[in-house]
């Protein structure tokens, strides 16, 4: 009996590759009517085009400043840098990582699911590879059952949603050309209390702790920071924010909650009400209240890109000398990335999709 061929869909944000890219990269996130909503159509259209024209320049020298790629494309086969052998000096480390990402995973899911075809996939949102790259290619490869799974643990309509509605459209539009994909498909939602998830969580905790003398870590606060959301999101229901606090809650059970620990919400846009507290407001708070040493904890990244290395590592503590404020020890713990306990995750949740198909 032929082994059926199972695809698996890494689904994440994306990033560009290049300072041109960057102005492309931001309309596509700036079209999307669920993560900005600047009133849809032809009017989020001409403002996408706007805000994307006046900001991609200043937005691309900050991922110069984090360049993923000083040697080399080390992305997709999709990207133009690698397609044109062009070591570029402004790439999101998000391309690079998820490519890793999506290496690893595979590996390990060619070991433990021995009775499929294995073959891993990444559709990024708003920079390529694009959804439709990806369902063509997953076409002309024959697969049969296909597990959707976002790197993001935590469910929200504004990132998962998203991806999924993304994918939706593609399929359709592929359907009405005559050419609807033929497979058995599964979704994962969120994994934001998966054990391994939070083991990998917590031993990036501790790791960074190594650098710390044990008089500073008696002074250290901990901040687990999220990406924020309009207060809208959360009054229309979108369980991420509630889900993020259960994922730290049970982080700190695993600690034994002998630390000081906070939550907050970075990356807020626009006038709107957003989660609170802000990151760097509640830095600034707790600075003023004698707390001189932080460990920020991305617990809603899992593949380090410019909301991690930039905002937190160089950004943040910019704020804090514009101000005239000062800290002792300021740590960003590293993202999850290729951690093994996380990989494991990822493995489980496709491994519990596919566990009732009927295998060779």
């Amino acid at each position: 009996m032929t082994k059926p061929k199972l695809g698996v869909v890494l689904m994440n944000l994306g990033g560009p590759t290049s300072e041109p890219a960057t102005r492309e990269f931001l309309y596509n996130l700036f079209r999307d009517e669920d993560i900005i909503k600047l009133g849809g159509g032809a009017a989020q259209t001409a403002l996408a085009k706007l805000i994307s024209s006046l900001r991609y320049k200043k937005i691309a020298a900050k991922y110069r400043d984090i360049n993923g790629c000083p040697k080399g494309c080390t992305g997709s086969t999709y990207c133009l840098n690698r397609q044109n052998k062009v070591v570029s000096d402004c790439c999101s480390p998000i391309n690079g990582l998820t490519e890793l990402q999506r290496r690893t995973l595979e590996k390990v899911l060619k070991t433990e699911l021995p009775g499929f075809q294995v073959k891993v996939y990444t559709a990024m949102r708003y920079w390529i590879p694009f959804a439709a790259d990806i369902m063509k290619e997953m076409m002309a490869d024959g697969i049969e059952q296909v597990v959707l799974l976002p790197l993001y643990p935590h469910f929200s309509w504004t990132t998962t949603g998203s991806s999924f509605r993304d994918w939706e459209d593609v399929r359709r539009k592929l359907a009405e050309g005559g050419s609807k994909p033929d497979w058995q498909e599964y979704t994962v939602k969120s994994y934001h209390l998966q054990p391994d998830y939070l083991t990998s969580l917590n031993d990036r905790i501790n790791q960074a702790f190594e650098g710390f003398t044990p008089e500073e870590r008696s002074k250290t606060h901990i901040l687990f920071t999220a990406h924020g959301t309009p207060i809208a999101e959360v009054d229309s229901g979108d369980p991420y924010t509630a889900q993020i606090v259960e994922t730290v809650e049970a982080i700190m059970d695993l600690r034994g909650r002998t630390e000081n620990y906070w939550i907050c919400y970075q990356s807020r846009v626009g006038p709107a009400k957003w989660t609170q507290p802000n990151t760097e407001d509640l830095v600034f708070r707790l600075i003023e209240y004698g707390i001189t040493h932080f460990l920020m904890v991305p617990v809603a990244f899992v593949t380090d890109h410019i909301e991690t290395l930039h905002e937190l590592g160089i950004e943040l503590l910019e704020e804090i000398e514009e101000e005239g404020k000062h800290v002792d020890k300021l740590v960003v713990t590293k993202g999850l990335n290729d951690h093994p306990d996380f990989i494991k995750a990822l493995a489980e949740e496709v491994k519990g999709r596919v566990a009732h198909v009927a295998v060779g």
